[in-house]
């Protein structure tokens, strides 16, 4: 049974757009339309606010964090164009770096797996995807893929590093050269698609159709070591599809509709297996669906606010 076991009062003052606890989950980052992204230090059930971070001009939609190997890293994305990178040091977090080339709104920031080097995909309203690399010294280089999507994009997901089939093991220096870059992204055109780097440029590989609305949400599935790739896509079509492809076979991505909810579609999310997926949506709910032996998907969560598997208050 699955419940709801701690609350932690943000004490934003506007909506709360998206919650990301760090790699060993003892740390919240927060932000909300009142510009601020807040930091908490979550233990025992408690939270401590240990930072209220400030910039930001207008909405903030989206928070991640890097892996630790990188130190304390979190970037934001707003709807005042711009995507701010944070760095804690000595308790202290401050912004080191602004990357303002988008036209519109950036919707979702996404870091790549540590194994691919310090990166950052950035998606906007303005159809246009960034996608920053570090340097050393503070020093980013940006590429862009100007009109992604028509109309613009909400979300971006980057692919593991470990390769479908491969034994998940420490790569060497020479796979970590050979590593294929790509990530996937969802847009208002309706549209999913998955981009590959070639020769130090972002390419389109493949797109994927099949939603009727706006793709809100989209998420790469962590490899596991099995020989296929899976990736969960939401919509304002109240469908939520899995994509599957099978790399024995070079099939294209196959898509098989989870479920079809009431409501829009916000959040995918997958387990660190690979193998449940949370869902949360228009109707304030949050469920969690597992893929059986056989392939078939299983709602076997319900999570509301203060509520239970089963729907009992708390």
């Amino acid at each position: 049974m699955v419940s709801v076991i701690n609350t932690v009062d943000t004490a934003h003052g506007d909506m709360i757009h998206d919650a990301q606890m760090d790699y060993y989950g003892l740390h919240l980052a927060t932000c909300s339309s009142d510009r601020t992204v807040k930091i908490f230090e979550v233990k025992n059930g408690t939270q401590r606010l240990l930072s209220t971070l400030q910039g930001h001009e207008g909405p903030v939609w989206q928070v991640a964090w890097a892996h630790p190997k990188y130190d304390r890293l979190l970037a934001s994305c707003s709807y005042d164009r711009k995507v701010f990178i944070w760095r804690e040091m000595d308790g202290q977090w401050a912004k080191v770096y602004e990357y303002t080339d988008h036209e519109s709104s950036v919707n979702s920031v996404c870091w790549a797996p540590h194994e691919l080097g310090l990166m950052l995909v950035c998606g906007s309203s303005d159809g246009g995807i960034s996608v920053l690399k570090h340097k050393g010294d503070n020093q980013w280089e940006a590429s862009k893929i100007n009109n992604a999507h028509t109309v613009g994009c909400n979300a971006v997901s980057w692919a593991p590093a470990v390769a479908p089939g491969s034994l998940i093991e420490p790569p060497s220096a020479m796979q970590q050269a050979n590593f294929t870059k790509k990530f996937v992204s969802g847009g208002c055109d309706n549209l999913i698609k998955i981009w590959c780097e070639k020769d130090g440029h972002w390419e389109e590989e493949a797109k994927l159709e099949s939603h009727t609305d706006w793709v809100r949400d989209v998420a790469w599935a962590p490899s596991i070591g099995l020989p296929r790739s899976k990736i969960a896509s939401c919509s304002q079509d109240g469908r939520v599809i899995i994509w599957t492809c099978d790399e024995t076979t070079g099939s294209k991505f196959l898509p098989k509709v989870l479920h079809k909810f009431d409501d829009v579609v916000w959040h995918v999310s997958w387990s660190i297996t690979g193998d449940i997926l949370a869902v949360s949506g228009g109707n304030n709910k949050i469920s969690l669906w597992k893929e059986g032996v056989n392939g078939e998907w299983t709602r076997i969560s319900d999570v509301g606010k203060g509520q239970t598997t089963n729907g009992t208050s708390e």
